[in-house]
This record gives structure tokens, sequence and C-alpha cells, in this order.
């Protein structure tokens, strides 16, 4: 089974478009799978839209943290999933060919050799990045941090990504980072555990613009790096 993992903030207007058009592509896929929508910290009539869709898809799952806190809600989809795989997707930010390219070279056959973690990046060779010059720059500087800080061998963190999620969740549970840096410390950590990581190219085309300017992300981001730091501590020496 397939656990695809949708973190909802105030997603009233998008979600039931979202979800309708995840499970109408899964299900043309004849795969099995769920969608776990976990809504978090809503001012808005998400919780009502994320339940009526429970109930009206039997593949929908639906959950509400009280708190808005994206890395607590996908750790919280994670946990709660049924499947082996996972797909991360955010409302406004979903590609079903993704998955299916993802999918491909994530091969659960091949552990512990190959792939748990396969990243969207929109900085691989072959990525097409619709967003603006400002915003692109910001993901390549933090991902040249992440590089020099860590050790990190793939060109992005954020965004959609398909994982193993049976061989990962030892590696879920020891995770202590919420906000933007969960989905960075997990890679991080599996990477420095021997497993395997991989990314294939995407194709960025929001569907909306992002709630959150650079200038207010900045320093959020420049906090959770310090954090991330103390928590991981330098790269191992190779």
């Amino acid at each position: 089974m397939i656990t695809v993992v949708l973190p909802a903030y105030n997603e009233a207007e998008m979600l039931t478009d979202t979800v309708g058009r995840v499970v109408e592509g899964m299900r043309g896929r004849s795969l099995e799978f769920e969608v776990r929508i976990v809504e978090n910290g809503s001012t808005d009539a998400t919780v009502a839209v994320a339940r009526e869709l429970a109930e009206r898809h039997p593949e929908v799952h639906a959950t509400s943290l009280g708190r808005a806190d994206y890395g607590d809600a996908l750790r919280a989809g994670l946990e709660q999933g049924a499947g082996s795989l996972a797909v991360i997707f955010d409302v406004d930010y979903f590609d079903l060919d993704f998955a299916d390219a993802a999918l491909a070279v994530l091969d659960p056959a091949a552990e512990p050799t190959g792939p748990v973690v396969v990243v969207g990046s929109k900085r691989a060779s072959g990525s097409q990045d619709t967003r603006s010059p400002l915003r692109r720059a910001a993901t390549a500087i933090f991902s040249g941090i992440l590089r020099r800080l860590f050790g990190l061998s793939l060109s992005d963190t954020h965004g959609m990504k398909v994982l193993n999620l049976a061989a990962l969740r030892p590696t879920i549970a020891t995770c202590r980072c919420g906000a933007d840096l969960f989905d960075t410390e997990l890679i991080i950590r599996a990477e420095r555990a021997g497993f395997a990581v991989a990314e294939v190219p995407v194709v960025v085309r929001e569907l909306r613009p992002s709630r959150t300017s650079i200038l207010r992300r900045v320093p959020r981001t420049i906090g959770g790096l310090v954090r991330l730091r103390r928590v991981l501590g330098p790269p191992p020496r190779r």
C-alpha cells in the first residue's frame, strides 16, 4: 500500500480539488493507496472540508493536530500511514507523474542498497522551476548551506518526495525538528545511517504564490538550521 501524506493549513478553498485529483489519479493507476490529510492549526473551514472528503472517499483519512506546524503534520501522516511506501504532496504542489518516476527509482526489493528516499528536486538537471528568481536563489543558498554544514548529497530537500516508509520508520522516530526542517532532518539522518537516497527532476508550477515572504522566512530558517546543527552535529568524516 502507498500512503499519500497531505499536510493542510488553511486549505479550505483548494483541498477538495487537490484530493479529488489525487484520488482519481491513484485509482486510475490501479494502486492500493490511502490519503492522509493532516490538518494543522487552520483558522478557516479546512477541518470541516477534510472530514467531508474522508466521508466521501473511502481511501481518505482526516486528522487534526490543532496547531500550525508543517513538520509535525508530515511526521503525523507518516507515523499514522498504513503503507510500506509514502508519497509526500502539498495541497498547492503535487504531481502524479513525479510519483510514477520516483516509484520507478525507489525499489523496496533492492533494500538495503536501493534508495529509501526519492526527492523531486527543483535544482536537478532537467528540472524546470517557474518560481520567482528570488525564491530560486533562496533554494540554491539553502541547498548550499546543507551541503556545507551537513554533508548532504542531494540538491534539494523540500517539496515532493517518495519514501520507503517501512525502512525509514525507525529514522522518523529519531527526528526532533518540526516546522520547515522535519523532512530535511529525515533525509540527512537517512544518509548518515547509510541509506541510499536519490532525486529526480521536476517541473515546479505552484498553484498559488507562497504565503510566506522570503524576508519572513529567512530568520526562521536560520534559527532552524542552528538548531538542526546542534541536533545532528557536523557531517561525519569520510
